[in-house]
């Protein structure tokens, strides 16, 4: 039997209730599906919503897709976050900028935007929905969806 090895990716955003914990919802479910081990999580910069759950029109929207958002709650970026995983992904470059000024030099490199690490040449920045309406979520997850897909499929390929 082929074992996969693990992956440990961090999905960070603002405040870790949308965006992010879409990121790893549809990440953990996507893996899951193609046979990859890992570890995945979640935070924000701020610590604002340090355990909430997520955003209402974010879970809803997330659970009608199929996503579980089970035992989740809101937590800030921490400073061991930097040296447990392997790739720490910033929904946008703003929350990227935070992330360099709080990284230890020595785990800079394992810093990326989301869309540019999964591939995405057409898009940057991950949209915030957070005081937009319903059809902003739906963008947004739409737009996750698709780096996930990319990212599952760069992981794919540095397997082989």
């Amino acid at each position: 039997m082929n074992i996969k090895p693990r992956y440990s990716i961090l999905f960070v955003c603002l405040g870790n209730i949308c965006r992010s914990p879409l990121a790893e919802s549809v990440f953990r479910t996507k893996a899951q599906l193609a046979g990859f081990s890992f570890l995945v999580d979640s935070a924000g910069i701020i610590n604002q919503h340090v355990g909430e759950r997520p955003d209402q029109r974010a879970l809803k929207l997330g659970e009608d897709n199929g996503y579980s958002f089970r035992n989740f709650h809101a937590r800030q970026v921490r400073e061991g976050d930097f040296s447990r995983f392997d790739y720490i992904l910033a929904m946008d470059n703003e929350t990227l900028k935070s992330l360099k000024s709080l990284s230890p030099i020595q785990y800079q490199s394992k810093l990326y935007l989301f869309l540019d690490f999964a591939g995405d040449t057409t898009k940057k920045n991950i949209p915030d929905p957070y005081f937009g309406g319903l059809s902003d979520f739906k963008k947004t997850l739409s737009a996750i969806e698709q780096g996930v897909d990319l990212l599952i499929e760069k992981l794919k390929e540095e397997n082989n």
